[in-house]
């Protein structure tokens, strides 16, 4: 069974913050898919991993031009438009969530309280050694939601 932190198969494993995020930088972003009241993200590389963050919390897009959130005019299409950019850096830390930074632009996770519909804000899976991450409120990043 794998544990909760950085997903390492021992529970006793210590939590780095952006190691398992950092590991999307180089990918590319082939897919956005909605999918009821969430978004999946799905990248792929020269790799056999083929990581999904499944974002519970709706993300923000941030663009030269501003920010662009869930419900506002252009929303998908400012995701979408980031479909075949690669990652160039990724950022997971206290008070501002998790990054992940396109050349065109961020995509941003990092809901107010009152915004996370259920126990989880994402989820990062499908790399080859089996490791995931579970975000949720008031843990690792996202600790100033508690």
């Amino acid at each position: 069974m794998f544990g909760h932190h950085d997903g390492m198969p021992s529970q006793h494993s210590a939590y780095v913050p952006n190691a398992l995020l950092g590991r999307l930088v180089g990918l590319r972003l082939y897919s956005v898919e909605f999918v009821m009241d969430y978004v999946q993200l799905r990248f792929n590389g020269p790799t056999k991993d083929m990581p999904v963050l499944n974002c519970d919390v709706l993300p923000v897009v941030e663009t030269p031009a501003g920010l662009i959130a869930s419900g506002q005019l252009g929303y998908a299409d400012a995701l979408r438009a980031f479909i075949p950019g690669h990652v160039v850096a990724t950022l997971e830390e206290t008070g501002r969530g998790l990054r992940i930074e396109f050349d065109e632009g961020t995509i941003c996770l990092h809901p107010k309280a009152n915004e996370v519909p259920g126990p989880e804000i994402a989820l990062l899976s499908g790399f080859t050694d089996g490791r995931w991450m579970c975000w949720r409120p008031g843990e690792e990043c996202f600790e100033d939601l508690a």
